[in-house]
């Protein structure tokens, strides 16, 4: 039976840390005392230093040879079974989405805030024991599942970028490339590809930044390990730092696009395009509009080519020995020209831009030339035949579509293990976590105590990484213009946070032979709030952003009533 004044020693342990959050909400919201940018060196200042030093301090000082594995089982059994189910689901169902949703159930239903609420919440409620139980999960987190939750989104990444580049010859990729200044494949940074055709028929990618590009967004930062989301400076004068998107961004995230996954690359104009130095050529020998992305015909007044030597009929046509580099860059997926209501303005503006100096009422465009009449009747005819083409090319598209094809499954996944690679060694929270593993091993197996002058320097960081992680908490929260991006999403995530993840994590521990107090800090750890870094992940790859936002932030306010609420009826078992 749970008495009052264990329920006084909860709030007594938890309240602190929602007080650094409201101090910080208040700090931007109300007071105005920081702006964006210096909320950004914060949230820096949390991740680079404060949060790993706080990961290293209770991973070091945890005994590793007295691990509770059964406990860690029960905890991994949860994962895989979920996980497995998902991906079950995501073999079955023809929903083109059924991976985006895999990933971000997935999250959301077993990757809870443990570093930063678990351990003192937890605390609390059961002991120093159960503190101890969380700096288990945590690294098994940091290890584990944070690295092959970046697998995934990494997997989604070069799956939409090979299927929208390379749609009908990925199968022929032989190998990938990637250049050492690229750091991801989400889209985040304009990046390009050189594809080279081999005389094997083969084709060998380079994938490289792309230098193109003539903004720069405000995006997440590079520190995805840390449970911290940082706002970066933009060139813009009002960065947009908000997680909540407008109807039509909210719609795409739950429907399928008409022409591919554009919508998972919109923060850069260009961050995936395609331009062949043969003369705009695509892989497959077909022209493309490269505003759109949609196939057309040639048509050397739209299209210029770059003749290497050659002479001009090889630079275009692109002959059965075309043995050469090609470079592929992709150009924006917000073409104006998108409907047919917009036929009218872009015949206006092609007569005025793409064929000189021509009299709008007067020119009509018939094929790939141009003829004057003075007729609305003209250019009635000018616009049905546009409409006729954009139609024909809807029907080729998806004719396309069909033949998509993915490249090797060693090739695809030499290429992720690359980028994650990469990601990883970026992350200070990796070396902390790593260190504070070896050391552990070495001081509880030899019982060598760390020297003071360390001790201290690293206390003196790591005691400010619970209250100014609450703090860079709280300064998220005020930079949002909502708390809560719609009901439904509030209350879908809601529940996969609180009461799937519990349900099964409950149900993997009594399989396992968990029984008592382990039992119920085991179902409880399960319903803290959501983590911050499959958040982190989700904003940086443009997948649900608004689901983890919410799951985040709405999460955090009711987390402590819902862990109460858990804490008192497993105590009257």
């Amino acid at each position: 039976m749970i008495t009052g004044k264990e329920i006084y020693n909860v709030f007594t342990g938890i309240v602190p840390l929602y007080v650094a959050m409201l101090l910080a909400y208040g700090s931007v919201r109300w007071w105005k005392i920081f702006t964006p940018d210096q909320c950004s060196g914060i949230n820096r200042f949390v991740g680079v230093f404060a949060v790993p030093f706080l990961s290293f301090h209770f991973i070091a000082s945890n005994d590793p040879y007295s691990m509770n594995f059964r406990f860690l089982l029960a905890d991994s059994l949860q994962k895989v079974v979920i996980l497995v189910a998902l991906f079950l689901w995501n073999m079955f169902t023809k929903n083109q989405d059924s991976l985006d949703w895999t990933i971000t159930l997935f999250s959301l239903s077993t990757l809870p805030n443990t570093l930063v609420m678990g351990i003192p919440l937890l605390s609390a409620m059961y002991g120093d024991f159960s503190g101890n139980l969380m700096v288990q999960i945590v690294v098994l987190q940091s290890v584990i599942w944070y690295t092959l939750l970046l697998f995934l989104f990494e997997y989604r990444a070069a799956k939409l970028l090979i299927t929208e580049q390379f749609p009908e010859t990925a199968a022929s990729i032989t190998s990938f490339k990637v250049d050492s200044d690229v750091v991801s494949l989400n889209g985040g940074e304009p990046l390009r590809t050189d594809a080279e055709i081999g005389d094997d028929g083969k084709i060998r990618v380079v994938v490289r930044r792309s230098i193109s590009t003539n903004t720069m967004m405000p995006r997440v930062s590079n520190l995805t390990g840390v449970e911290i989301y940082s706002v970066q400076s933009s060139i813009e004068s009002t960065p947009r730092v908000s997680s909540c998107f407008n109807p039509t961004d909210s719609d795409a995230m739950f429907q399928s696009p008409k022409h591919g996954y554009r919508n998972s690359f919109q923060r850069n104009s260009d961050a995936y395009s395609t331009q062949s130095l043969k003369g705009g050529r695509s892989m497959s020998g077909e022209m493309f509009n490269i505003n759109n992305g949609s196939y057309l015909p040639p048509n050397p007044m739209l299209y210029g080519s770059t003749s290497t030597g050659r002479n001009k009929k090889d630079s275009i046509g692109g002959g059965p020995n075309n043995k050469e580099l090609h470079m592929f860059v992709w150009g924006s997926s917000d073409s104006p020209v998108v409907s047919e209501g917009n036929l009218k303005h872009a015949v206006h503006r092609a007569a005025s831009t793409d064929f000189g100096t021509v009299d709008p009422s007067k020119s009509i465009l018939h094929g790939n030339t141009v003829s004057s009449k003075g007729t609305n009747e003209g250019v009635n005819d000018r616009i049905e035949n546009m409409s006729m083409s954009m139609r024909e090319r809807d029907v080729e598209e998806e004719k396309i579509s069909k033949k998509k094809q993915m490249a090797p499954t060693s090739v695809m996944t030499k290429l992720i293990l690359i980028m994650v690679w990469r990601k990883l060694i970026r992350n200070p929270n990796t070396y902390a976590s790593f260190i504070g593993l070896v050391w552990a091993l070495i001081s509880y197996r030899w019982h060598i105590e760390m020297p003071l002058i360390v001790k201290g320097s690293i206390s003196i960081v790591s005691n400010t990484g619970l209250g100014m992680a609450m703090f860079s908490l709280g300064l998220f929260m005020a930079l949002q213009p909502k708390l809560i991006c719609g009901k439904r999403v509030a209350t879908f995530s809601m529940a996969v946070r609180f009461i799937i993840g519990p349900a099964v994590i409950a149900a993997t521990s009594i399989a396992v032979g968990i029984r008592g107090t382990l039992l119920h800090v085991s179902i409880v750890q399960a319903a803290l709030p959501q983590g911050i870094v499959p958040f982190v992940f989700a904003k940086e790859y443009n997948l649900h952003p608004d689901i983890l936002s919410t799951a985040v932030i709405f999460g955090m306010l009711i987390a402590l009533p819902i862990t109460i609420l858990y804490y008192v009826l497993l105590g009257l078992l």
